[in-house]
């Protein structure tokens, strides 16, 4: 039997093998023999060697010597020893043998204090809160011991209000004083529950029982106060600390690092006068979590060079820095680093390594990690699982779901709302409803992120309802729900809830912020995104590069240069001026206001830049018509190794476009497909359309769509449409009018656009006859509106506009310039023809109000939600000439810069 045991224990547990072996064969005397009269084994020599010998059982949780020892201690005669009872209740308890301790603690005669504290204590171990509840409920009288064990046993158990309850009752039936380890005990919980109230009062109370010098409660106090989002006065109590420990340096780094920022923390680390692995771990973990992914690498070179080792959390933390850069290259020298040095991979170690091959080499080198890990839990399940949907492997998703249940692993909560994610990538809603009801059955609906992700999933599936009551349904929610249901409203297009429940919404972070933004300005609602913009930054939010693209994005699309140039500024003074991706956004807000010069100096300062950088120029340039700069920004994006996507050739045959360089489209359009390998969408075969079309050839342009591969879509259809119109060509448009017909039915632009083409050519009856069908169908024009900014303040104008409060002065600075540009003798069409509908267009009135209100010196700026008409382009050209200004007029295909008399557009739009 003992070899058997021996072979199976670690070898430090040899020793306890013997002492037993040795009372066994001394057990004979002793039975017979008064113990008195042995003077080999007096009694309190055997209690210590038990007492030994079940503290080291503990330490190997060997459950069969713990038997063993039990049944020596039986037959010494010793069990009826309250202090070796004690200790056998002790031993079964941290063997994972309640049961057993329970039986034991039942028998003892003269149960202590001590008795009742350890039962609690293994009660509370092992999970069985109710059993403990009921023996502190039954204890004859507690010490603070007794109530740090409830406390300690709630906090370990996630039941944390209970934890503060139980704290104030000991304080209120004055049985004992609460000691050092009570006020540790109670502030972890106030730290967890982020009750700042809860925590100022704990704080008082500490004060008044005269703790607030002892070491252990400082350092629990300022990890309480870094909890509560109090970072300030944790960092006035660690600096009042004569002599901190280890743990309050390590809490008050991560606290800087919230309050201050990385650098801050990084400052703090370096002014540790020792630090341990677990201060290591804290600053690579910050700088991991920040983004700092360079800096992590370096820390960690740096930890390994000072002689610390690092543990699963080390790894962990800088393999999640490599994932999140994609950077393979540094994991997998991890992993074989990791393999060398250890002879396993844990499970933790493991899921960071899983998650790190599923982003960067495949979901089989992902598999591969899983196999190798010898014992798989739940977090090794759930990455995996995970990898799956991150790799599209929605299905393999599922499978290892059903597989992970055979095992049999128990669902958490991080699994089922992984598995949702998968049903939406699946946009599976039954397959999502089955989840929901498995999720009901075992309990965990009610967890936040399961709730969370039921949103989610609803509101992707179309369900919008559904994810509402999902979300009314949650006893708990967290800012992730409100903001999921902000982002789930708004991408159903219904904005208005989303504001309710925005306003509702019991506390903001500036995801929240950007969530309700990103709604506003993805919908259109360009001045209400701004309002928000503003609002945040009133409530003292700092904005984040998210915050900053969005926002940029709505002064780009509104043509707001003033706050555009603000937001800019801000940007840069918050940090955020050399992020790439705000940079990005830059350029498209100067390009979209106009200035293109501006837009290049972004570019141009952009130290790395990546693919989006160089789209958002080259969309600059063709919007503004400058198609051989399009090209140049092209050829200099493939030379510098930059591979182009579907949006770059957009751009540059959209250029081509808009410039006529007809030959320059035809070698891009053949570059895409042969030098690429990218498929043409629709939107390439609408540029080339356009190109073709514009360009006179009319014929070729229908034969491109004759050939594409798949259907032409409304932008095609619209291409084709908008060239007839130019060349006078009514029996193509209508061909094209007839297909845009059955593809959008809705679309005042096509009819439109045929009218013009029958006004233009003076066949006043079929202009009636397309006004008759809207009429019929129901189709409205789309009222056309041009906005002006001037003094801070945007003007917008609509045809014909009698609303604006200097309305009468406008019609007459317009009447004005008509009268000076008809004297010039040019105001003439090639057909003699002036249609009068567009005496008043809202261009014409914008532009007036410019000239009223702008400095001579200072260009004016018109913007306009549809295609200028060519009297309103005659108009722009004559009067840059007569007024001697310059004027920038960006319409819904381009911009137009006239000056002197030209436009740069070369009358080519």
């Amino acid at each position: 039997m003992i070899s058997a045991l021996s072979g199976s224990c670690r070898p430090f547990s040899v020793s306890i093998i013997r002492r037993l072996f040795s009372t066994q064969q001394k057990t004979t005397l002793s039975r017979n023999t008064p113990l008195h009269q042995n003077p080999d084994r007096s009694y309190m020599e055997l209690s210590q060697n038990f007492y030994e010998s079940m503290k080291t059982c503990v330490k190997i949780h060997s459950k069969p010597l713990a038997r063993g020892l039990h049944c020596q201690l039986v037959t010494t005669g010793l069990d009826v020893s309250t202090f070796l009872k004690n200790n056998l209740v002790n031993m079964y308890s941290g063997c994972g043998l309640i049961d057993d301790a329970s039986l034991v603690f039942n028998e003892i005669e003269l149960k202590n204090v001590f008795s009742w504290n350890t039962m609690i204590e293994g009660f509370m171990g092992s999970v069985r809160v109710v059993d403990a509840e009921k023996v502190f409920d039954e204890m004859p009288e507690r010490d603070v011991v007794s109530w740090n064990s409830m406390m300690s046993g709630y906090f370990r158990n996630g039941l944390v209000e209970k934890t503060v309850e139980v704290f104030v009752s000991m304080v209120r039936c004055y049985e004992c004083v609460p000691d050092a380890y009570s006020f540790s005990c109670v502030m972890k919980a106030c730290g967890s529950l982020r009750n700042v109230d809860l925590a100022l009062q704990v704080h008082g109370l500490a004060k008044k029982f005269e703790f607030l010098g002892d070491d252990s409660v400082e350092s629990s106090m300022v990890d309480m106060y870094i909890k509560c989002d109090m970072v300030d006065v944790a960092e006035s109590i660690f600096l009042k600390m004569p002599n901190p420990n280890m743990f309050s340096w390590n809490s008050m780094i991560y606290g800087y690092s919230k309050l201050y920022g990385v650098q801050s923390a990084l400052k703090l680390f370096d002014q540790m006068p020792k630090r341990d692995v677990v201060s290591w771990n804290m600053i690579i973990s910050i700088l991991s979590k920040h983004g700092n992914v360079v800096k992590t690498l370096e820390m960690f070179i740096e930890m390994c060079g000072q002689g610390f080792r690092p543990n699963s959390m080390t790894y962990a933390s800088v393999i999640s820095a490599s994932t999140s850069i994609y950077e393979l290259t540094w994991g997998a020298h991890l992993h074989a680093r990791i393999i060398r040095l250890q002879q396993n991979i844990d499970v933790y170690v493991g899921s960071s390594l899983i998650d790190l091959y599923a982003k960067c080499a495949g979901f089989e080198k992902a598999r591969r990690v899983f196999n190798e890990i010898k014992n798989h839990n739940i977090v090794s399940w759930t990455s995996l699982i995970g990898g799956a949907v991150h790799c599209g492997n929605e299905v393999e998703a599922f499978l290892l779901f059903k597989q992970m249940k055979k095992v049999p692993v128990a669902s958490d909560q991080f699994t089922i709302a992984t598995v949702l994610g998968a049903c939406c990538g699946l946009n599976d809603i039954n397959l999502g409803t089955q989840i929901h009801a498995y999720s009901i059955r075992i309990g965990m609906d009610l967890f936040i992120p399961v709730g969370n992700a039921l949103i989610t999933m609803y509101a992707k599936c179309g369900d919008i309802q559904s994810a509402k009551n999902a979300f009314e349904l949650m006893s708990h929610k967290d800012i992730i729900s409100w903001t999921t249901m902000i982002t789930s409203f708004s991408q159903n297009g219904n904005i208005e809830t989303a504001r309710e429940y925005f306003d509702k919404m019991p506390e903001r972070n500036v995801v929240s912020w950007n969530s309700m933004l990103a709604g506003y300005v993805n919908r259109g609602f360009w001045e209400d995104g701004l309002k928000v913009y503003v609002l945040m930054r009133q409530h003292g939010v700092k904005p984040d590069c998210i915050t900053f693209v969005s926002s940029l994005g709505a002064c780009a699309n509104a043509a707001i240069l003033k706050l555009g140039n603000q937001i800019v500024s801000q940007a840069e003074k918050l940090g955020f001026g050399s992020d790439v991706s705000v940079k990005n956004s830059i350029i498209t807000m100067y390009s979209k206001c106009g200035r293109i010069k501006d837009a290049e100096k972004t570019f141009d300062s952009i130290v790395t830049k990546n693919l989006i950088s160089w789209n958002a120029m080259m969309a600059g340039y063709a919007q503004s018509g400058h198609g051989n700069q399009v090209i140049d920004t092209f050829e200099k994006m493939i030379r510098s190794g930059m591979i182009p996507d579907h949006i770059s050739y957009v751009s540059v045959l959209s250029g081509c476009s808009h410039s006529g360089l007809v030959s320059e489209g035809h070698r891009y359009f053949d570059m895409l497909i042969k030098d690429h390998g990218i498929n043409p969408t629709c939107e390439h075969f609408a540029c080339m359309v356009d190109l073709l079309g514009r360009a006179g050839l009319i014929e070729k342009a229908k034969d491109l769509i004759d050939k594409m591969p798949m259907e032409p879509n409304a932008a095609v259809w619209g291409a084709l449409l908008g060239a007839c119109r130019i060349h006078g060509n009514s029996a193509m448009a209508e061909t094209a009018l007839k297909n845009l017909v059955e593809l959008d039915a809705e679309d005042s632009g096509s009819y439109v656009l045929l009218a013009n083409l029958y006004s233009d050519s003076g066949n006043l009856e079929n202009v009636s006859n397309v006004r008759r069908v809207m009429k019929d169908k129901g189709i409205r024009k789309n009222p056309g509106c041009s906005w002006i900014e001037v003094d801070n303040r945007v003007h917008v104008f609509t045809v014909d506009d009698t609303n604006h409060p200097r309305i009468k002065d406008v019609y007459d600075a317009l009447s004005e310039v008509i009268r000076k540009i008809e004297e010039t003798g040019m105001y003439v069409k090639e057909n003699g023809f002036i249609h009068k509908g567009s005496a008043y267009h809202s261009e014409k009135l914008a532009l007036a109000f410019g000239l009223m209100s702008l400095p001579d010196w200072m260009p004016i700026h018109i913007m306009k939600n549809l295609r200028i008409c060519d009297d309103c382009h005659l108009v722009m050209k004559l009067a840059s000439r007569v007024t001697s200004r310059e004027l920038v007029v960006r319409d819904a295909n381009r911009f137009h810069h006239f000056k002197d008399g030209c436009c740069s557009c070369r009358d080519y739009w």
